[in-house]
């Protein structure tokens, strides 16, 4: 059976997006990008939706990069242009999230973990059960968290997020409302769905175009990182990703054991 790795439905002025490899925790790989890159275009399109509801299918949010995909290439040179372009498109849909006319709600549950991080802090509001799970785990893959870092920095401040990258342990959903990377928590997935339901009901309140010029005025307040950031940072990702590090941090991670340098 064909996978269907992102689901869009919608109900009047609603959208929902669901990540949709719940076999994998909904990370990303290249069809998921290809998806959400489609229906990023079509809701950048939509003058008749107001609010998106992005989430994750089968208990899990996004546990970020398919890592399955790093390093799949022949040669070095090949990984490298692989992983640089790979990177940069990934950043590029964390941006356009943000940046469409509709209103964004991340409902969180469960894993979101390293790219997951982007589309929790790209979006306008952030909601998380209590057992979400929050990591940017990337340095102790031999990564780094190149698209993220300015999304993180955004929502919760410099030095918590500095703490993130560099610690990369798990925080629960109680630190990550404490620290300011989700704006609410609640018990579980059926509280979940009747906040999201306030919010909705909140949300109609607001005039349309009025929705959308705020959200305009945001951005214009400055940019989210300076000129050429994205395509440094995935230049960076793209050196680490090609090198030995990653291989072993990969294959640390996959084969559950401690990777060589934290031995």
């Amino acid at each position: 059976m064909t996978e269907t790795p992102v689901l869009m439905t919608r109900d009047g002025p609603v959208v929902r997006l669901t990540l949709n490899r719940p076999q994998r925790r909904n990370a990303m790989n290249a069809a998921m990008g290809d998806a959400l890159d489609a229906a990023l275009d079509a809701l950048a399109a939509d003058r008749e939706s107001r609010v998106v509801v992005l989430s994750g299918a089968g208990g899990h949010f996004c546990a970020g990069l398919d890592l399955s995909e790093v390093g799949s290439q022949a040669s070095e040179a090949e990984r490298r242009a692989a992983a640089e372009r790979r990177n940069h498109r990934t950043g590029q849909r964390f941006a356009r999230l943000s940046a469409l006319p509709q209103v964004v709600i991340a409902a969180i549950e469960g894993a979101a973990h390293a790219g997951g991080l982007g589309w929790v802090c790209s979006a306008d509001i952030a909601i998380a059960t209590a057992d979400a799970r929050f990591c940017a785990p990337e340095v102790r893959r031999g990564l780094v968290p190149a698209q993220i870092l300015p999304w993180l920095l955004r929502r919760m401040g410099r030095s918590a997020a500095t703490r993130m990258v560099l610690r990369a342990d798990v925080i629960d959903a109680a630190e990550a409302a404490r620290i300011g990377l989700v704006h609410q928590v609640v018990p579980d997935a059926a509280a979940l769905a009747a906040a999201v339901d306030a919010i909705l009901a909140d949300l109609r309140q607001g005039a349309p175009m009025a929705l959308a010029e705020t959200k305009g005025l945001i951005a214009a307040l400055g940019a989210l990182a300076p000129e050429g950031y994205a395509e440094a940072g995935a230049r960076a990702f793209a050196r680490c990703a090609a090198g030995e590090e990653a291989r072993e941090g990969i294959a640390a991670f996959q084969q559950k054991r401690p990777p060589a340098w934290a031995v």
